[in-house]
Formats: C-alpha cells, structure tokens, sequence
C-alpha cells in the first residue's frame, strides 16, 4: 500500500473507508470505533490492521487451533511465547518452532528466504536459548518452468547466506515439488535452541515504572504492512508489495544474538520479545496485555535509520535484528554497556504503566491512545463456514487405483529421479551444516542429529508433510505428516518429544479451504494424542493462493526428539554385507496419491493411504526398543515411492548391494505406500533377539558385498540394477534439473 505524504484524518479514514486498503473490514473498522468510544486516527488504525490481521491474531484459524493437545509433563512452555520448550533432563530443556515467509519468498526470495530464517532464530533466542540448529520445509512448482527454478535457486542461496553467516547449522528438512506451489512457494523455517531451565524468559512488560527498551538495528521502513501482505492470496498486482519484504542482516543478527544471550544472565532484564510481524506494535502490546499492565513509548527516541519517518512507519516496520526488552527501572545503564560492547543500539524509548493502554509519543503529541488487550487479544474471531468440497466426494467413489507396471527396474529409476524424491544434495551442499561442530548425522538421512555437549544425549529433528495425502484426505493426511514425522525421530533411536506445526493453506474464507484446515488439525491432534507429541508452537500461514488457485493443503510438522545416548544413534543406511534385512508391516494396495500414482498418473486421486494410529504407536514402540537394545544397524521409513524407494536410498553410497525375496503381491511390496513401514538391517548373530522385540518384521533377505539390487518374486527374479545405477538416477536428477538451460 503506498504510503501518504499527508496522513488522513480520522473523519477521511472513515468516509473513504481507506481502512479496507489496510485489511480491515467495514464490520471490524466499526469495532474498533467502539472500542475507543471515537474515530481511530491514521496511526491507530495502522495498529490495529496489522495486529487484526490473520498473521498476527489467528482469527480465524483460532477456533481450530484450540483443538491441539499442548501439555505434557515435559513441556515447560507451551503455544503464546516466542517458541515452545521441552525438558530433556538434567534440567536443560530444548526450544524450537518453525514459521513461515511464504508470501515474501515468492516477491522477493533472497531476502524473503533470508528474513524468514532470521525471524525464526530470535524467536529462539529470544526465549533465553542459544539455537543449536535450523531446518526447513520447502515446496516449489514444476521445475521445468523457469520462474520457479529462479525462486528455488534464490530461495535455498537465501536461506545459505543467512544461516551460514550468522554460524548455525542448517542440518536438514525436505523439498517437495508440485504445479499447485508454481505462483506460491513455501518456504517454512524451523530454529532449534538450547537452554538450560533457570534461563526461561518470557516476553513480559511486568513492574509499573519499569524501563521500555529497545535494542538492536535501527529502524527502516521496509516490511511496513507485512503481517496484512502475509494475510491476503498473491496476484497481478503483488509485485507492488515489495517494499513490504524485510531485509535480512546475518551480521548483525550474531551480534544481537550474543548480546541478548550475556543479557539474559543479567538479572535486571524482565521481559524480552522478538519484534517480528508487526514490529514494534505487536512486541509492546503483547508483552503489555501479557502482563496486564500498559506502556507508554516516546517514538522520538526509536533509533531511525531514515528522515521523517512518521508514527505509523515506526509501529508497523518490520525491519529485522531488532528486539524490545523490559528492564527493571534503575539498572538502564548495565543493559546499555552489554550492547555497547557488541556495537548495538539499547535506548530507553518508554515505561511500564500501570493504564492498561499502548500510549505512543511523538514530537510533544500524544499519536496513538489504544488499550492494550484490543491490540493483543480482543481481535475478533470468525467461525468460518466450513463444506466438504465435491472433488473430496469424487474422490471416495472412485474405485481403487492400481498400476499396471511392466518393468518394476524402469520405474524404480523414474520414481528416484522424481525430484521431490531425488537426492537434494545440491541443496544441503550450499548449506554450512558442521559449523559449530556438534552435528552426528547430516543432512540425508531420516532426521539430523545434533549432539548435546558434555553429555551422552543427542536431539534428532526433521520436518515432513506429504501433501497429496492431505489432498485426497486431509484428515487422514494430517494423521499421517505427525506419524512420519515420529517415523524419522525413531528411526533415528529418538523418542519423539513435541511438534512445532506451519499450516499452510488456500484461503480460509473459501469454505473448502477452511473444512481442509479443520479436518488436518483434527487428524494431526489425534496423531498428536496417540504418539504423546504435543504441539508447543507453531504459526499458520492462510491465503496461499495464486489467481484464485490455492495449494494443496500443507501443514508441516516440525519435530524434535531425544537420543538418551549417543550409541543409539541410527541412520538409514546398509552397514555391512550378511546382514539379515527386514520389513516391518505387510503392504496393501495403498496406491493413491503415492509417487507412483504422480509419476504414472500425472496427479493424485482417489482415497488416502489409511493409518492406524494404535498399530504406528506399536510398531515404533518395538522398533525404539530394538534399537536401543543394540539389535538394528540401520532403519529406515517407507515413505514416498514404498519399499523399492526406500531399499535404492538404503543402498546408495553404502558400497553394498542386496539380494530380497517377496513372497507377496510384487507391485504392493514394491510400490504401495502402505503407512507404518520401516525396513531395517540386523546382524546375524541378533536376529532372534530382533525378532522377539518387533513381532510383525518380515524377512527379505540379505545385504551383500557384490554392489547389484536383485528382487525376486515367486516367479522369479524381478528386478536387478547396480547400485551405481539406482545412484546416478537418485543423485543427478536435482542438479540436472538446475543445469539445464531454459
């Protein structure tokens, strides 16, 4: 929205209705009328359109929200601070939770990329944590088109620059690739930090009289409006929203992530918060209604990187690395030496009052005069009309879909070089993900894993959601992102702990769109429920939609685990020849919206695999066990393209080939993904031991020193592929793909 040189009055804002241009509608510009008993100026009603948006007050995704379990006798902090924290013993806790910056990336991906991963660290440290690790969930269009490889390649370099320089790893996540993301990628970032339980802070103004701060970078005036940008679909006319992209500082960030650390031992600070979407406004009014109390700031003293910028310019910045602390009265001078040492900004810009208003200052006026609690929480919240789409119904009449394959060798190599299942080396390799030094499984396998200094724990930690599941089914879907999520974390000798969830959907006042939201959420809280993983934060991310045309739903589960000792630490591939290989659960013809059926079919239909959530919870219970007794040398989940996929990605840079035997239907061995599955390797010496702890694995056969794939049936030999084979197709596809002019 392009900005005034001349403000409106409240009697302009009111006739022209140019609120609506904010976000706000007729209905909700007559609440906050009422609210003040008056006509909100320019400035407060610039307020209350960013903290009435969607991003920043959830308020129609609110009413689903609630029906997430978020408490567990190991949460210490759940969803309502900056990020959620989980006890891992020895009174160290780890924080993390994951965001978007979906619209951004798509206008400006470098920087939209960069922010988002910027945003998501001071989140964690804001919390008292230092971030250990970053992940991240991303999903762009077709590949071939040339836009799209643009956003991809300026994303991930986006993500690169930032985390690489601020010295965090990036240690893993996911990539998918579908038509429904060509106008609108996701770029969904996740910060996993470390504390140690005295170290808690919360983002509360408490003490009336207590000094208002402000630390960090100045204030410019870009991402002004970015919390409405990122609560409306993209269009024509999105690239006019440029200007409401943040620009991203890594360096600067090091240096305030360094300062708020040695701040946090300081027991004069009270309160911190992130300025994030929202800047300025949402960090005083929600640090202020938190706390039941108000604060009055002096906007004069803001550090401003611009002339003239205006009341409004500063409450709705979005600029980055910047942080709002609350510090007892008295003790200004000690805040001050701390982020002098690191070349930083802290100024006093206001005080804790004790009238429950956000009271803002500028030049001897008093600009803006809003209660706090109607900023922060009193945003109206709208039950959404919700209605089953008809494709959904067409979908659960279809019959059962099956595919006719001739040559299982064929499409085995055409399922690898998919590139939402290719290798995503090209990706990680941009990514710095030893620095710090503390990462034991690298990007590649089911989940990274990062060591905890000075002791024998470990957290495994991945990202996952396959869409077309919740395409056909978003109920059964969601059951299934939680599940695979706790499939990599085990597999990985974790215990799954907690979720962070980014759900990211169409547009919220469509409907269909909304019915997709409230069946994920159900079947995500129940998965939650059933695997004891309870959500601790999270964002939501509406308004994914290009031209009227939304993405699949996508509600991505980021999860965090613990590894008790370093030894259980398990990867997914062979580690040597006569090693007896396993498969954990019978396959069933579940082909629907499998890589198969995309690959062959060209799109999804049909009915959602199906998952009992009361078998998935066994079968990870036995396998955890089987693990931690010293019985598994590898485990690995069947996900996207079944068994075949998951043999060739056991297989490949192991040097090892494998001889298997399916005495089933070879087509639903092979190629279903049929859910709760794990291949797993085991020495010869334990199989009986194995056997006793995981009752329904299967034998296949045997890993061999001769590097060659060979599958048999009944009827004989199925397939057989050199390792190099399988390898050059899963390792070239992505590259390639990136290469290829045009």
């Amino acid at each position: 929205m392009p900005l005034l040189h001349h403000e409106p009055t409240p009697e302009m804002i009111a006739e022209e209705k140019i609120y609506r241009q904010m976000g706000l509608s007729d209905t909700e510009f007559g609440i906050v009328k009422d609210l003040l008993g008056r006509k909100p100026n320019y400035t407060e009603i610039g307020l209350f359109s960013v903290m009435w948006s969607e991003h920043c007050s959830y308020k129609t995704s609110k009413p689903v929200l609630k029906k997430f379990p978020s408490s567990g006798s190991h949460v210490l902090q759940g969803p309502g601070e900056g990020a959620g924290v989980v006890d891992i013993g020895d009174n160290q806790a780890v924080v993390f939770k994951i965001e978007s910056h979906n619209h951004p990336s798509a206008i400006e991906p470098y920087q939209g990329a960069a922010t988002g991963v910027g945003g998501i660290i001071r989140d964690v440290f804001s919390m008292g944590a230092r971030p250990i690790a970053l992940l991240n969930s991303l999903r762009f269009g077709d590949l071939n088109q040339a836009r799209v490889k643009y956003l991809f390649e300026e994303v991930v370099a986006g993500i690169a620059g930032y985390g690489n320089c601020i010295g965090i790893p990036t240690v893993g996540g996911e990539v998918q690739f579908d038509e429904c993301y060509n106008g609108n990628p996701l770029v969904n970032a996740m910060c996993v930090g470390l504390i140690n339980h005295k170290d808690i802070q919360v983002g509360q103004a408490r003490g009336i009289g207590n000094t208002v701060m402000y630390v960090g970078a100045s204030t410019g005036r870009d991402g002004i409006h970015g919390a409405t940008f990122a609560s409306e679909e993209l269009n024509e006319q999105s690239d006019e929203k440029r200007p409401a992209v943040q620009v991203g500082d890594p360096f600067m960030e090091k240096l305030l992530l360094e300062a708020c650390l040695e701040l946090i031992k300081c027991d004069a600070l009270v309160g911190i918060q992130d300025m994030g979407a929202a800047g300025l406004t949402s960090s005083s009014s929600e640090m202020a209604s938190k706390a039941g109390v108000g604060i009055h700031m002096n906007l004069d003293l803001v550090p401003q990187r611009e002339k003239g910028m205006t009341p409004y310019e500063m409450m709705l910045s979005e600029s980055q690395e910047r942080m709002l602390i609350v510090v007892k009265k008295g003790r200004e001078e000690e805040i001050k030496e701390i982020f002098a040492k690191w070349n930083l900004h802290a100024v006093t810009i206001g005080e804790v009052i004790e009238e429950k208003v956000l009271r803002l200052e500028h030049k001897g006026e008093i600009v803006a005069d809003v209660p706090v609690d109607a900023l922060a929480e009193e945003a109206p919240v709208y039950h959404m009309p919700s209605k089953v789409p008809a494709y959904y119904e067409a979908f659960q009449k279809q019959p059962v879909w099956r595919p006719n394959i001739d040559s299982p060798k064929d499409v085995l190599l055409q399922l690898l070089k998919q590139p939402t299942i290719a290798s995503k080396e090209w990706v990680y390799n941009q990514y710095d993900y030893m620095v710090q030094t503390n990462t034991v499984v690298s990007p590649g396998s089911d989940a990274a894993v990062v060591r905890i200094r000075g002791t024998k724990k470990a957290l495994a930690m991945t990202t996952d959601c396959n869409a077309k599941y919740l395409l056909l089914d978003p109920e059964m879907g969601g059951k299934i992102a939680v599940a695979e999520a706790t499939r990599n974390i085990v597999c990985s000798g974790g215990r799954p702990l907690a979720i962070t969830d980014c759900l990211n959907f169409g547009n919220p006042e469509k409907p269909e769109v909304f019915w997709q939201l409230e069946k994920a959420v159900a079947g995500m809280s129940e998965a939650c429920s059933v695997l004891e993983t309870p959500v601790i934060s999270g964002n939501v991310s509406l308004y994914n939609e290009t031209n009227q045309k939304a993405i699949d739903p996508t509600p991505v589960v980021g999860m965090v685990g613990l590894i008790e000792d370093t030894e259980h630490i398990t990867t997914s591939r062979f580690k040597q020849s006569g090693d007896a290989i396993y498969v954990i659960g019978k396959a069933d013809a579940s082909f629907e919206g499998s890589a198969c059926q995309m690959l062959l079919e060209g799109k999804a239909s049909g009915r959602a695999p199906q998952l009992d959530l009361t078998v998935e919870k066994l079968r990870q219970t036995q396998l955890l066990e089987a693990i931690k007794a010293g019985v598994v040398q590898s485990a690995h989940d069947l996900s996207d393209g079944g068994l075949s996929v998951a043999l060739a990605e056991c297989l490949i840079d192991s040097g090892l080939g494998a001889d298997i035997q399916l005495a089933d239907d070879v087509i639903n061995e092979l190629f279903s993904e049929t859910q709760s599955r794990f291949v797993v390797s085991v020495p010869e010496n334990v199989r009986a031991d194995f056997e006793e702890i995981v009752n329904d694995a299967v034998y296949l056969g045997r890993v061999t020193e001769n590097p060659i794939l060979t599958i048999s049936g009944n009827d004989g030999e199925v397939l057989k592929v050199e390792a190099a084979e399988l390898e050059d197709a899963w390792k070239g596809a992505l590259s390639c793909f990136m290469t290829k002019e045009g």
